[in-house]
């Protein structure tokens, strides 16, 4: 018998019985008047909701409904007890076989809501005692963490920008750089990681209008639409090098940060003694005009952070899962997209990459298994463009390594470092 033959469709029922009793799908579909169906092959579950409140029953032709529709094989690996890359939820699922239909507003309002009506059709939809959080989260309280937090002014732009950062650690200095829409607080983890913290000095830091690093008081920037370029967010790992006084500073980032990396590799290797770009790519591409729901008045940031909970790793910590989205739900609601237009739009390191010098500075590249933005096969394909860089891809993890799931992150990570510290360009 095969898998698909062996596949049983859920039912209608089981749908609201699990999602009565779920709390987080009962805060996701908070104040929802109307429904959604799941079209799974031939078998539609259909639900309706009244503030909030799901029933069995079709919705009928009401404004606020949503479908997903799909063929049993699609289905199959969606709610698979653990799902294959690209199959973790439903938005990188589109790529692959599955479709919506209905009110394009709901379906941005109210995605959590129904990624997490997917998920409770899976067999375990949250196996939280499966995955114990690190050992520095646990202990005694009060006890205090080891980053310390500082502000530096820096001219960017043009402009005096106030810049929030943290370290911790001695040696080698680090600049980290977070993910599109997030702030420095992913790398918190490494912070408590004796085996880096004795020979590298981390150096987290906010990108203007992220986080702790409030917008500049010389302009009306409230009154303009929020861009990242590639000028721009190049200028700031190296004005806080010179600030600091950092000699040769090892660059890391991830996302944004992982293409931003390889990007400060090719324009300024003379400050860098080595890149760690992680979850890096050549090119990433995208169209912003796709993404409505990403800068609409009428979606929370809520949805943007349910989404990122879909493109981490269903191995990782779920604690952690949830923590890494939280930071997006908690951020300036322009800074996401306005990121993205460095990420998706105006980074193209294609024609230029092999001009890179691995002699002046070390390229590292490291791509998680079940990110579906910067595949492996995006990390593999910048390092076959870059002569001389490395690239390892990490298994079973995500597109948030740091984050998501320290402790499998720190052992990719801690052979990059020790090369770095006993043979990286000086």
């Amino acid at each position: 018998m095969s898998a698909t033959a062996a596949f049983r469709t859920p039912t209608t029922e089981q749908l609201v019985e699990r999602c009565l009793a779920d709390g987080e799908f009962t805060l996701a579909a908070r104040y929802w008047n109307g429904g959604f169906r799941l079209h799974i092959g031939d078998t539609v579950l259909a639900v309706t909701l009244h503030d909030g409140v799901v029933a069995a029953g079709d919705p009928g032709d009401a404004a606020a409904v949503v479908g997903l529709h799909g063929g049993i094989e699609v289905w199959e690996q969606l709610l698979a007890a653990v799902p294959a890359p690209h199959f973790t939820d439903i938005t990188p699922a589109f790529r692959r076989g599955l479709s919506r239909s209905g009110h394009e507003l709901t379906y941005w309002q109210y995605l959590p809501a129904l990624q997490r009506a997917v998920e409770l059709l899976r067999p375990d939809p949250e196996p939280m005692v499966e995955h114990p959080v690190a050992a520095h989260d646990r202990g005694t309280t009060p006890r205090l963490d080891s980053p310390v937090g500082r502000y530096i002014h820096l001219e960017l732009g043009g402009a005096d920008h106030r810049v929030y950062f943290e370290e911790a650690g001695q040696g080698i200095p680090v600049l980290l750089q977070h993910t599109a829409g997030s702030h420095g607080v992913q790398w918190r983890h490494l912070f408590e990681m004796p085996a880096i913290t004795d020979h590298f000095r981390l150096i987290a830091y906010d990108l203007p209008f992220h986080g702790k690093s409030v917008p500049p008081v010389g302009r009306q920037w409230w009154a303009e639409p929020y861009r990242l370029t590639g000028e721009f967010v190049r200028s700031v790992p190296v004005a806080l090098a010179a600030a600091l006084g950092l000699d040769r500073p090892v660059f890391m980032g991830c996302s944004v940060g992982g293409l931003l990396a390889l990007d400060l590799a090719l324009h300024h290797p003379e400050v860098f003694r080595a890149v760690i770009s992680l979850e890096g790519a050549l090119r990433v591409g995208g169209d912003l005009d796709a993404l409505p729901g990403f800068w609409h008045p009428g979606v929370s940031n809520e949805s943007k952070a349910r989404m990122m909970q879909g493109i981490t790793s269903p191995a990782s910590p779920l604690a952690y899962r949830k923590e890494t989205a939280q930071t997006y739900a908690s951020g300036w609601p322009a800074a996401f997209v306005g990121d993205l237009n460095y990420y998706c739009v105006e980074y193209d390191l294609r024609a230029d990459a092999s001009a890179i010098d691995t002699s002046e500075v070390a390229v590292h590249i490291l791509n998680g298994t079940y990110d579906y933005s910067a595949t492996p096969r995006h990390g593999a394909d910048a390092q076959a463009a870059i002569a001389g860089s490395t690239f390892t891809e990490m298994v079973g993890l995500g597109h948030f390594p740091m984050s998501e799931d320290p402790e499998a992150f720190a052992a990719y990570l801690l052979p990059v470092l020790d090369t770095i510290r006993k043979g990286a360009p000086a």
